[in-house]
This record gives C-alpha cells, structure tokens and sequence, in this order.
C-alpha cells in the first residue's frame, strides 16, 4: 500500500494555520444530588448539531430546587487571535450556538453569562470536565472596571488592548491580565485572559414526579485537515489509532474514502475531533436507568470511529449504542473524516 506523510490536525490547546479549535460539549450539570435520578437520556450527535433528551425522577417526597447549568469550555484569546476557530461568523452574538432548552413541553429562558478568567498553569493538561468545574480567575469584573468588553471577536480584543491608557494598561500588566511583546518594532500588548460561556436556569424537580429536559445546540468542534495511510505505520498515526479505536477495518475505510483520483496526491481529507463529557451524568442519584447514542455522520462517504462497545449500524449514516444501568467511566471521543471536495 501506497505510504502517504500528510499532516494530522487535532485538538489541542494552540491550533495551527492549516487547522481550526472549537468546543467540546457536556451534558447537563445540577451539583451533585441524590434525590434526583436520571431515567434515560437520548443523545444526538451530528457534525452540525447536538441534542439531548433527558427524562428525570424526583426520587423523594419533597421538591428539589437548583440551577441546570450547561457550560462550554474556556477560549483563550491568545489562541482565537493567532489561529482558526469554529464559531459562527457573529461571534459576539449573545446565543453564541444557538442553545435552546425545553422543560416539559414548554420553551424556557436560558440566562447565559460570559466570563473572563486567567486559566490556571498547564491548563491544557486538565480534562474537559475539570476545566468546566474551575476555569480559572474571574477577572470579569477587572475588564469592565477598565472598560474592555468580553468579547469573542480576536481583532475588537487586540484593539481594545492595545488603546489602553497607560495607567490601565500597568494596572491590568501587573494583574495578568494582559501581556506583552517585542515584535522587533516595540512592545505590543495581547489579551491574555479567556472567555468562558455558561447556559443555567433555576429548575424545580416535583417530589415524585417526572421532568422531561430537551436542549440542542450548534455542534462546533476542532478539526483540520487529515491525511491518512494503511496501515497506520507513523508514531502519531497509531496514538490517533489508539484514541480513536480504528480497527483495520476502519482503517482501509478512512483510506478508501480519502484517496485522491492521482495516487501521488495521497490519502487526505478533512477531520472533525467530537468530544462529547459524559461522566457530568454520574452527578445525578445513581447511574442512567436507560442510555441512547445516536451518531449521524452526515454523509454515506463519510467515516466515523469512537471507542464504545455495541455500536449498530441502524442506517446509511447512522449508528447507535444503548446501554441500560449506566455509569459513565470515560467521555466521548469520536473521529469524523470527511473527503476533500472535488
């Protein structure tokens, strides 16, 4: 079999030109809680956009108030200037993937909240769910006092840094906040904080009742461009073998369906990283009484690989895993190759 040595682009915390960062996804968070028990929870995954449809019991006699809260995982400035991102065109738009939630039927207002923090050291090698839990130093406040927005837009950010007086510009210095550097025509200044997004509302679980939560989102993962040999015989190649669960099979399929018409262009394509945070469900009373997985990899040429057991062909473009008394011990991590247009 013909080697190719194209180069692979996968999450990671600074995301060269060639590929793009975007979000991994949780499921819903409420503390932890004994009192209320999740009875099924129906999980769509699609390249375009996520949904999820969860039945919930109040196992006591009493009701149990708190905040559902969705939370995405931190953008660091740093990273949204110097590289691609997945985000829409409109990065500042308030509903930045176009969350909606429903409570029993019923279309419920979302309130959202966008943070600025200072992320903790190696912040990188934290997992998905811990870099929910503790973000970092809220410097939200700091920003405002100053009259910065929390944006998502690179350019706004680098231009608001930049215009600075100079007793803020110290201020926010010595805080962390912003950094600097010699670009060998003097020193210009950078955002060095992140932006987090939190989707919450207050909810109210009857005593002994049933609550049924919908929510769907956009769904804008990393990704990058992908090239691809079988078999895998490079060091990376293997590590993303490994990750992935690609079996020899898979492998012949990534390489059939990225094959270009000259064989000297190689095997090459573009790659979508999904991570989906599944252990958030084991913050509810004991484990999922029914669980559904729905993957939809959007089009027949299109090849997708994930670590789980029992997953069931149930269509030209779908598959699904279901598993009863469930107890997430890993999260999500699914791989989605796509071929080049001609």
């Amino acid at each position: 079999m013909k080697r190719v040595f194209c180069v692979v682009l996968l999450a990671g915390p600074v995301m060269a030109n060639d590929g793009f960062g975007g979000f991994s996804a949780t499921g819903l968070t409420f503390g932890q809680t004994d009192q209320v028990a999740m009875e099924t929870e129906d999980l769509m995954i699609g390249l375009d956009r996520i949904a999820v449809d969860y039945t919930f019991r109040t196992l006591g006699d009493t009701d149990v108030t708190g905040e559902v809260i969705f939370p995405l995982p931190p953008v660091p400035m740093g990273d949204l200037i110097n590289g691609m991102w997945n985000l829409p065109e409109d990065t500042d738009r308030e509903n930045l993937i176009d969350f909606k939630a429903v409570v029993d039927g019923v279309p419920i207002k979302v309130q959202i909240d966008r943070l600025a923090v200072i992320l903790p050291e190696a912040w990188w090698d934290l997992s998905s769910a811990a870099q929910y839990d503790t973000p970092g130093r809220d410097v939200t406040a700091l920003l405002a006092a100053h009259g910065m927005s929390v944006t998502l837009d690179g350019g706004k950010a680098w231009e608001e840094v930049n215009a600075l007086p100079a007793a803020a510009r110290d201020a926010l210095l010595a805080e962390g906040v912003i950094g600097d550097y010699d670009d060998g025509a003097g020193f210009d200044l950078y955002p060095n904080w992140s932006v987090v997004l939190r989707y919450h509302w207050t909810q109210t679980f009857k005593a002994g009742a049933v609550t049924k939560v919908h929510h769907d989102y956009e769904n804008r993962p990393t990704g990058g461009v992908f090239g691809w040999e079988d078999p895998p015989e490079q060091d990376y190649l293997k590590d993303i073998a490994r990750t992935y669960c690609i079996d020899a099979g898979t492998s012949k399929a990534i390489y059939k369906a990225l094959a270009r018409p000259d064989a000297q262009d190689g095997a090459w394509g573009m790659a979508y990283n999904i991570d989906y945070v599944l252990r958030t469900a084991n913050s509810w009373a004991g484990p999922i009484g029914r669980f559904t997985l729905t993957l939809d990899k959007g089009e027949a040429r299109n090849v997708i690989s994930l670590c789980a057991d029992g997953v069931e062909k149930t269509g030209p473009t779908t598959f699904v895993v279901e598993k009863t008394d469930f107890t997430p011990d890993q999260d999500l991590k699914i791989l989605l190759v796509q071929p080049a247009g001609e």
